[in-house]
């Protein structure tokens, strides 16, 4: 599908405040509100890098490092890591500021997958994604893992064709040592 996509053209940066609103008993961020952000935010990137509508295929791995008070200021930046037939992976990390603190924390990230639909709703095809910096190229071969982990948690790739993940667990001598 055409020519390949650079990971900064899928950047996007998105920012929100904590109103009382978007908080729970505590005044911080409700986990929820978090979650609908980094939905958004995740299929702008993608929708940049495809060109096309995308739907949520999957979110994985949220991490929530630290709590967002009421009144901090939110930033999220998302970006494609790699593309696949017709599904892109997200990263997205968040950052909350106190601002009459001048405090900033990195608190969450995510990876999320998006797949670009037609317009009746059926994949379609995504340009490849060339990572160029050493951490794109990073998150870029570790795409495949947890591409493959996420197919095998869901029941959609049977464990023993995971080879990426059998690699880093250093299954295929224990699984070949079984077979003699």
């Amino acid at each position: 599908m055409g020519k390949a996509k650079r990971v900064q053209e899928s950047e996007v940066i998105m920012t929100e405040m904590v109103l009382p609103n978007d908080t729970n008993t505590l005044n911080n961020l409700m986990g929820g509100k978090l979650m609908h952000w980094l939905d958004v935010v995740g299929a702008i990137a993608a929708q940049k890098h495809s060109n096309r509508i995308v739907v949520t295929a999957s979110a994985d791995s949220i991490s929530f490092q630290h709590p967002i008070a009421l009144g901090n200021v939110v930033t999220l930046k998302a970006q494609v890591t790699r593309s696949f037939n017709s599904s892109m992976e997200v990263y997205i990390e968040v950052w909350a500021e106190d601002i009459p603190a001048n405090k900033k924390t990195k608190t969450h990230r995510a990876f999320f997958t998006f797949v670009a639909v037609d317009q009746n709703g059926r994949p379609i095809e995504v340009p490849k994604l060339e990572p160029g910096t050493d951490e794109e190229k990073e998150l870029f071969d570790g795409a495949l893992r947890r591409r493959q982990l996420r197919l095998v948690l869901s029941k959609r790739m049977d464990p023993k064709d995971a080879v990426e993940l059998k690699s880093i667990f250093g299954l295929e001598e224990a699984l070949g040592a079984k077979k003699e």
